[in-house]
């Protein structure tokens, strides 16, 4: 992580900007310590993409219990 100092930051913010949505990290500093980070949003599909990876998963571990529908949860549910 590459680190700028606030006043420079606050010079090239959208130089910074630029450089974090291609991928880099940017730490600001204040009197040499760090207090703030930029960089690049996760992408969404990636995340949708894992999410659906651990309800796979969930899935594949699940017991299924003889006779027991989802049909027949929400059903009796409802009664």
């Amino acid at each position: 992580m590459r680190k700028v100092g606030l006043f420079e930051a606050k010079q090239k913010l959208s130089e910074l900007v630029e450089r974090a949505a291609r991928g880099e990290r940017i730490g600001i500093t204040r009197r040499g310590k760090l207090i703030a980070s930029i960089g690049p949003v996760p992408s969404e599909k990636a995340d949708l993409q894992k999410i659906f990876a651990e309800f796979e998963m969930i899935r594949k571990r699940s017991k299924k219990i003889p006779g027991v529908t989802v049909k027949s949860l929400i059903e009796e549910g409802r009664m």
